[in-house]
């Protein structure tokens, strides 16, 4: 598949949808409603062959009948009839296609999936999916999903592109996006890949300029050989997070009947991870964790870790998070040091973990951060603040912008609470700032962080915030 026709799927000028219907339960209804919802500009064709107008529009029997060039058709009916409406648009001369219907190989009709790919080599046709909820670009505004508006928040533009072979699961981590201030450049839910698979996608979002990172949630690779050559060459220019369904002998054998996946050994994966510099999250947790700081920040020069806390519990939990994750905590320096002695109240000690005390105003965070920003023994921050404490206010949060905004160094704030600590956090993350609830979370990401920085260091000969990529 040359990946520059898969951008038609994206940036469609006209899209018809087989299946679209005034019946607010069917598929075709949401998905059509969703393109009005969302400001779709190019041209609507709504195909029903019972229906003489869809949503307020003209509607036409067959995609044969509309009579003017068709970017994409997203095909919302039966497995069997779907493969009939390919054929018709095949012969009408559509350009692309989306086929969210399931009842294909994943379900054992291996000759539904194979009519599927003839129709597409017949015409040259890409196609995406079966048993997919197929794609999301807010920047062109289209959305193919056929999940209600009102029952998932949708995520600013941005850099980040999620890719599912699972739809449920796409679905769910696209709604948990919103809420984590992600900017989303695409979602794709390719579900069988019969036609366009993982190696195609990723082809693609390699050369797209609006995808800067990828999180990517897989079942199974169809094509070993050209998968370890495509991410071979992406994570050299762009970070892919991967969470691998069917680790297990038990979960391969779901993700086969899932999505017809080809799931294979746990083992074989992880090595490939390893080698290849893919940034491998455990569970769907880690994958928005690890996307969060990516996001973010740039390559880290190292594994030392200064800690700045307004609370001396979480700072020592803080430490044996670093040290569990392979990571290290910092050593002030002698003149860092000497300077936090003259800005420090008493009663601080003024060594690794900074315990500013549970007064801690924004002044002594900003004095803090003053100075450990500058210390060339610290390679990333991890800022603790715990906003339930007397001194901890919006001007906390405004500070830790702030140096934020003016620091080289990877930084991220643990920030644990109820609603009081949420406000704060959206503060801090929808100005770029990473916000985690638990230090172990935190060391986590920075320990995926520093793996990749030093791949691309090891590989590429690059190193540093120098190479900070382009948000």
């Amino acid at each position: 598949m040359d990946y520059r026709k898969i951008d038609l799927l994206f940036k469609p000028k006209s899209v018809a949808i087989i299946g679209a219907s005034e019946n607010p339960d069917k598929v075709g209804h949401v998905i059509m409603q969703n393109y009005i919802d969302v400001g779709f500009s190019g041209m609507i064709y709504p195909i029903n062959r019972d229906a003489e107008r869809v949503l307020g529009r003209k509607a036409y029997k067959n995609v044969k009948d509309v009579g003017a060039k068709v970017d994409l058709a997203v095909i919302a009916i039966p497995a069997e009839g779907a493969i009939r409406a390919l054929e018709d648009c095949g012969k009408a001369g559509v350009r692309s296609a989306i086929v969210v219907a399931s009842g294909f190989a994943e379900i054992g009709r291996d000759d539904l999936q194979k009519s599927l790919v003839k129709v597409s080599e017949k015409y040259g046709m890409p196609i995406l999916g079966p048993n997919c909820l197929g794609v999301m670009d807010m920047r062109s505004r289209v959305d193919t999903m056929f999940l209600p508006t009102f029952k998932l928040d949708k995520p600013k533009i941005g850099g980040v592109a999620f890719v599912s072979q699972s739809g449920a699961v796409g679905s769910t981590v696209l709604d948990m996006i919103s809420h984590e201030g992600f900017g989303l450049s695409k979602f794709i839910s390719y579900g069988n890949a019969a036609v366009i698979d993982e190696v195609d996608l990723l082809e693609y979002l390699m050369h797209d300029d609006d995808t800067k990172i990828v999180l990517f949630y897989m079942e199974g690779v169809k094509r070993g050989r050209e998968f370890i050559d495509t991410v071979k060459r992406f994570t050299q220019t762009k970070p892919i997070i991967i969470a691998k369904g069917g680790i297990t002998q038990e979960g391969s054998k779901a993700a086969q009947s899932h999505t017809a996946s080809l799931a294979g050994s746990a083992t074989a994966y992880e090595a490939v991870f390893r080698q290849f510099g893919l940034v491998h999250a455990r569970d769907i947790d880690d994958l928005l964790s690890f996307g969060k700081i990516f996001e973010t920040e740039g390559l880290s020069p190292g594994k030392r870790v200064a800690i700045i806390t307004n609370g001396g519990g979480t700072g020592v939990l803080a430490t044996d998070a670093l040290y569990s994750n392979g990571l290290v905590q910092a050593d002030l320096s002698e003149d860092s040091a000497k300077a936090l002695r003259k800005v420090m109240p008493s009663i601080v000690n003024v060594r690794m973990p900074l315990d500013m005390g549970g007064d801690a105003d924004d002044k002594r965070f900003a004095a803090a951060m003053d100075i450990i920003t500058k210390d060339k023994n610290a390679d990333m921050i991890m800022v603790i603040a715990l906003f339930q404490t007397p001194g901890a206010d919006s001007r906390v949060a405004a500070t830790l912008i702030h140096y934020k905004s003016n620091t080289d160094k990877p930084m991220v704030v643990v920030s644990p609470g109820g609603n009081y600590a949420q406000v704060h956090n959206q503060m801090m993350e929808s100005s770029g700032l990473p916000v985690y609830e638990s230090p172990s979370a935190a060391a986590r990401a920075m320990k995926a962080l520093l793996d990749y920085s030093n791949y691309i260091r090891d590989t590429c000969g690059i190193y540093g915030k120098g190479q900070k990529r382009q948000k």
